[in-house]
């Protein structure tokens, strides 16, 4: 009997094969070839399942968001039940920042798919409804603390959100070591504690 091919399997193979040679090399230097190699395969056989590259950076962001939600849902189990949504904020930003290699892959990723999307219609168009998706569930987030009295109600839901959103901007200056991971935890949990006071709102 002919082995079976696992197709997903084999698309999360090379979606892993892409984010190392981004990781190493950067985005703008990646080839197919190159990807096809550290996944082990032929050209052609990538080319069976993705036709360009652009395709291909799709396909390895949804499943590196696949991965990264993988991640916040073990940091959330292993907080208080139900989690108190200053943790749910700092563990998210954990996940979304370069401070552990599995992150610091999805990061770079990440980095490059904006940049791709910039230049290409169709990729902007998804980029930006994930990026707006994301930024609506952490306003939920805010809006409910409000609501429950855990952040002040003089404070703006929209301008908290883009707030917190605005400390994942520490992703390149940690790749670059501007500043020491840290100094950028420091930095999250003074902003948190300042949103989050102990002992509720005032």
């Amino acid at each position: 009997m002919p082995k079976q091919v696992d197709h997903r399997e084999r698309r999360e193979s090379i979606a892993r094969a892409l984010w190392t040679i981004v990781d190493q090399q950067g985005w703008a230097r990646t080839t197919m070839r190159e990807v096809a190699r550290e996944a082990g395969a032929s050209l052609g056989q990538l080319q069976h399942y993705f036709s360009s590259r652009s395709q291909m950076l799709t396909f390895a962001i949804k499943f590196a968001a696949d991965q990264t939600s993988q991640r916040v849902t073990q940091g959330m189990a292993a907080l208080d039940q139900p989690p108190h949504p200053r943790d749910v904020l700092r563990v998210v930003l954990i996940e979304l920042l370069p401070f552990r290699p599995d992150a610091r892959a999805t990061s770079r990723m990440n980095a490059a798919y904006v940049l791709e999307a910039m230049h290409d219609p169709t990729l902007h168009e998804q980029v930006a409804l994930g990026l707006r998706d994301g930024r609506a569930m952490v306003e939920r987030l805010i809006r409910q603390a409000i609501s429950d009295g855990q952040i002040s109600p003089h404070r703006d839901p929209a301008i908290e959100t883009d707030l917190i959103l605005a400390l994942t901007g520490f992703a390149p200056l940690l790749e670059l070591g501007v500043i020491e991971p840290q100094a950028a935890l420091a930095a999250i949990d003074q902003h948190l504690d300042q949103l989050f006071p102990p002992g509720g709102a005032r």
